[in-house]
């Protein structure tokens, strides 16, 4: 029942977002021009090694012009290009266009190599997020491999209200370099800049504990810089944001608990992102 990265699988992850929905049906509908393209390639140069082989065609024509072919290849691309355009379009304009009034506004920074969250709001909460030791997995409580997967789980998740827009404020330590947070069920990948502020946004629309990772050559260390992100229900999350203020250890253990209890409502989606 886990949303995760399979064996010989060849599409993009679950969608967790309605921008990760839309951006899940442009692959599909790119897929209807890409394929018959390629295959229709393909056949053409089947077809000119088979017949204009030097065997098979001493004599090479001389045709120089041809104004119905050069029409067609004029206009097929336009028209290609044309149908992938407007619904390109309007997804970058969707995933581009803040909402307005945000119902949570978190700030992610970036540093060699872990992620800081900070919570904007009357009771301000900031902590940081490194890769999970698998020495620590038994304190913590996270032994489960296959929902803390090994490299990709964290000591502390950036915990999220399902159903409610989050702004995310991006970027990177004024001494560092540039990262990438990346989370792919949410449709999201961005720059984190020293010095810059950069900011998207998601709503997440179903609960489960989601990974990504830096998607940005950071350094030597720039494989083990994950993100996970965990998604749970606004009455978990009031618990956890009233408790993570003097207790963050003793909150996540909090909802651990609550959330892992019940098997079935764990739903978990990965990322090895190059």
């Amino acid at each position: 029942m886990a949303d995760q990265p399979k064996e010989w699988q060849m599409d993009l992850q679950p969608f967790a977002t309605p921008v990760m929905e839309q951006i899940r049906w442009f692959n599909h509908y790119t897929l209807w021009f890409i394929v018959p393209v390629t295959l229709f390639v393909l056949a053409l140069l089947i077809i000119v090694v088979v017949k204009f082989r030097a065997s098979a065609n001493p004599v090479a024509s001389r045709t120089s012009h041809n104004a119905a072919i050069e029409v067609a290849w004029t206009l097929g691309p336009v028209l290609i290009l044309f149908f992938l355009a407007i619904p390109s379009f309007n997804l970058l304009s969707y995933e581009l266009t803040i909402p307005e009034k945000p119902d949570l506004t978190v700030k992610a920074t970036a540093t060699q190599w872990q992620w800081n969250y900070e919570y904007a709001g009357e009771k301000p909460l900031a902590f940081d997020s490194y890769m999970l030791k698998d020495q620590d997995r038994a304190a913590v409580g996270k032994e489960d491999r296959k929902i803390y997967p090994r490299l990709l789980a964290v000591d502390n998740e950036l915990v999220i209200p399902v159903n409610k827009t989050v702004r995310v404020l991006v970027t990177a330590a004024p001494t560092d370099v540039i990262h990438s947070f990346a989370m792919p069920s949410f449709g999201i990948k961005i720059d984190a800049v020293p010095g810059r502020l950069n900011e998207t946004w998601f709503k997440a629309e179903r609960e489960g504990l989601y990974y990504g990772q830096c998607s940005e050559l950071c350094g030597k260390d720039h494989a083990f810089m994950p993100i996970a992100i965990r998604v749970v229900s606004e009455d978990k999350y009031n618990s956890w944001m009233s408790a993570a203020g003097t207790d963050l250890s003793g909150a996540n253990k909090a909802l651990i608990a609550a959330v892992d209890g019940v098997k079935s409502s764990v739903q978990l989606a990965q990322n090895v992102s190059n």
